[in-house]
């Protein structure tokens, strides 16, 4: 008895440990709706342009989007969504602002306007300067998120 007791309360310590860490909150919406709630909100928009194959992606969504760090920061400044490029949006996404690689990471103003893209996987720290870069006004500061004119 005492041994199942001791397994249910690690499980319960578990479960809470996995609720109590704050992750990103992506949005399941149209992009319209993406775009009108950025609008409301007045916060720029974040989208991860994924695949459930992608390793890399798998990877970003595990262990960077994880964190609390990177939650809180991309929640309080952004709307966040994520679109697969297996389906209708991520297709149509990728096709107008990507390179063919994912993970691929972009973030517009309220208006729409493409702030910036980061492609690839990217550690916590870096994605966090990335970001901190885009809402300054500076993409440039990897090649790769060079806005395409």
């Amino acid at each position: 008895m005492k041994t199942a007791l001791k397994w249910a309360l690690l499980g319960l310590l578990l479960l809470a440990g996995g609720t109590i860490q704050a992750q990103v909150r992506f949005e399941s919406g149209s992009t319209d709706a993406l775009h009108e709630k950025a609008l409301k909100l007045g916060k720029p928009v974040f989208i991860d342009l994924y695949a459930d194959w992608c390793q890399p992606c798998r990877w970003m969504e595990q262990r960077v989007f994880a964190q609390k760090e990177v939650g809180d920061f991309i929640n309080s400044r952004f709307v966040a969504a994520r679109y697969d490029v297996d389906q209708t949006t991520g297709q149509a996404l990728m096709k107008r602002y990507g390179s063919g690689s994912i993970p691929l990471l972009l973030v517009f103003s309220p208006q729409g306007e493409l702030l910036g893209r980061i492609t690839g996987a990217s550690s916590a720290e870096r994605l966090l300067k990335d970001l901190q870069r885009f809402l300054d006004g500076n993409p440039e500061s990897r090649p790769e998120n060079k806005p395409r004119k």
